[in-house]
């Protein structure tokens, strides 16, 4: 079970990033060309958050059952057991927020500049957290990067 969960984290990791790659060039294109609030940046933002949500509730799973999740006196001073106990749940909680927070209230936002301009800024520093939480880790953030 851990190994398909494992699997499903890591490659659900794609189609995360993808959308989020996709949110922030059309809402900041939709931002910066003054371009109406569409039903497809209504789709492609819930497409994240629904992905987001879902990568976090494996990650939690795996977080719990995950061998390299380990607290004791070495946790703290070994840096690869740091990195999984604290480090990469930290980063992951506070992206997921931001693309909430962006979701939840650009849906809530009645001018389409000001929903272009929300959702184009919290889900990019949420991609900036994610992809430094990962590069941290050593591992490619995409297969060649």
């Amino acid at each position: 079970m851990y190994t398909g969960l494992f699997h499903s984290h890591s490659s659900l990791r794609y189609i995360v990033l993808i959308l989020l790659l996709l949110v922030i060039v059309k809402t900041t294109a939709g931002f910066l060309g003054n371009k109406p609030f569409q039903p497809i940046d209504k789709k492609l933002s819930l497409s994240l958050l629904i992905s987001t949500h879902l990568q976090l509730v494996l990650g939690l799973i795996l977080y719990f059952m995950s061998s390299n999740v380990q607290f004791n006196e070495n946790t703290m001073k070994e840096s690869t057991l740091r990195y999984w106990a604290v480090e990469h749940v930290i980063g992951m909680l506070i992206a997921v927020t931001l693309i909430t927070i962006a979701y939840s209230t650009a849906k809530r936002m009645t001018e389409d500049l000001a929903k272009h301009k929300r959702l184009a800024i919290f889900n990019a520093l949420a991609l900036l957290i994610i992809v430094a939480t990962i590069w941290q880790s050593g591992r490619p953030v995409f297969f060649f990067f």
